[in-house]
C-alpha cells in the first residue's frame, strides 16, 4: 500500500535526525503529531513506532541522566512495534540489540511500581504490606493441608547463563543473557530427569548452540562433538539408538542410550518452549535440546518431539540469540556459548 505525502515526510525527518545524531526531540514530535494520524494501517503503526524506539536511543546516548528512561521507552516501543507487525526481522534484531545493552547495563525491561521511597513506604508499599500480612495470615491452614498431603509434586528451574554476538555486531559487543526454564517433570519424566542429570553433572557446561535459524529454533547439547552428530541419555531409559532392549547390557556402548519418546504428553511447540531434538526415527533423543524464540510456532514438530519445559523469563533473549549471524549448516559466525545450567 502507498505511503501518503505527509507520512513519507514525516519518516524522512525521523531518519535523517537518525542518521545525524540530532534533534531526537522535534523528530519525535513529528512521529507523534503527524505520523500517527496519517498511519493507514497496522505495519505503518509499526514502522512508526520503531523509528521512535530509535530516535529513543539516540536521547539515552546524548543524555546520561536519563538514559535508564529513554532505554526502557525504547525497548516498549519496540515491543509494540513487534505486537503490530510481529514479522519485522529489522525491528527483531534492533530490540536483540538494545535488550543486549539493557543486560550489560543491568536495566530491566520490565516495568515496576516502586514500594519504597528513601526508606519510607509509598502508597502502594502500604497496600503490597497489608496485602503480604493477609497472605500470611490465611497460608497458615493452607501450609498445613499442603503438608499433609501423601505426595508433593514440585517443579524445577533451569538457569542457563548463555553468551552470544547480537546481530549486526562483532565479538567486541558479546554478551551474556540470563535464561530460565521451568520443568514440566509431570508432563515428561523422564525427559526432565535426564536433563536435570547432564546440567548437574556439568555435561552441557562450556558447550555450544550449534545450530540457530532465524524465526524457527536455537539448538545446543551436543557435548561430546559440538557438532550436533553427539550426546546421549545420561540414565538408562530402555533405548539403544531407538531400539527397545531389557536391559543395558544389551547396548553395545553407553554413547548408543537414547531416550523413549514422551511427545503425547499435552506440549505443543508454541514460544518459549524447550523439547528435545532427536533424528526422524522414534525414540532417539539423548543429549540435544532445542528452544523456541517468540516469533516461532513450529507446530509441525507436535507430536514427534517431546516438549519438556518453557522459558519463564528471558524469552526476548532467546528471540535475540536466534537472530545472530550464521553460516554454513545454520552454524552461529561467533559462537554461542552455554556457559553454565544451574538447577533448582
Amino acid at each position: 500500500m502507498p505511503v501518503s505525502e505527509k507520512l513519507q515526510r514525516a519518516w524522512d525527518e525521523a531518519k535523517n535526525s537518525i542518521a545525524s545524531q540530532d534533534h531526537p526531540d522535534k523528530a519525535l514530535g513529528t512521529l507523534r503529531s503527524v505520523a500517527w494520524d496519517n498511519c493507514e494501517n497496522d505495519v505503518h503503526r509499526a514502522k512508526t513506532l520503531s523509528l521512535a524506539a530509535d530516535l529513543y536511543i539516540i536521547k539515552a546516548n546524548t543524555d546520561p541522566s536519563s538514559r535508564k528512561t529513554n532505554l526502557k521507552q525504547a525497548y516498549k516501543n519496540y515491543s509494540n512495534a513487534l505486537k503490530l507487525d510481529p514479522k519485522s526481522k529489522e525491528t527483531l534484531r534492533e530490540r536483540g540489540k538494545l535488550i543486549s545493552i539493557m543486560d550489560q547495563e543491568g536495566i530491566s525491561t520490565g516495568s515496576t511500581f516502586q514500594v519504597l521511597d528513601n526508606g519510607s513506604p509509598t502508597p502502594m508499599g502500604l497496600v503490597v504490606m497489608l496485602v503480604v500480612c493477609l497472605l500470611l495470615l490465611s497460608s497458615v491452614k493452607v501450609l498445613s493441608d499442603f503438608m499433609n498431603e501423601e505426595e508433593v509434586v514440585s517443579g524445577s528451574q533451569a538457569t542457563m547463563q548463555i553468551s552470544y554476538v547480537p546481530g549486526g555486531m562483532d565479538e567486541s559487543s558479546r554478551t551474556t543473557a540470563t535464561i530460565v526454564i521451568d520443568l514440566y517433570a509431570d508432563k515428561a519424566p523422564d525427559h526432565v530427569e535426564n536433563f536435570i542429570a547432564h546440567s548437574e553433572n556439568d555435561n552441557y557446561k562450556s558447550t555450544i548452540f550449534h545450530r540457530i535459524i532465524d524465526g524457527f529454533m536455537i539448538q545446543g547439547g551436543d557435548f561430546e562433538t559440538g557438532t550436533g552428530s553427539g550426546g546421549y541419555a545420561y540414565n538408562w531409559y530402555g533405548y539403544c539408538n531407538g531400539n527397545a532392549e531389557a536391559s543395558s547390557s544389551d547396548c553395545d556402548s553407553r554413547t548408543s542410550w537414547t531416550l523413549g519418546d514422551e511427545a503425547d504428553n499435552g506440549l505443543v511447540h508454541e514460544p518459549g518452549v524447550i523439547s528435545m531434538a532427536k533424528t526422524s526415527n522414534p525414540n532417539t533423543g539423548g543429549s540435544q535440546f532445542f528452544i523456541v524464540p517468540e516469533d516461532s510456532t513450529p507446530s509441525h514438530l507436535d507430536g514427534q518431539h517431546t516438549v519438556f519445559g518453557k522459558v519463564s523469563s528471558g524469552l526476548s533473549s532467546v528471540t535475540a540469540i536466534s537472530d545472530v549471524e550464521t553460516g554454513d549448516n545454520d552454524r552461529p559466525v561467533y559462537e554461542v556459548r552455554l556457559l553454565s545450567v544451574t538447577i533448582s
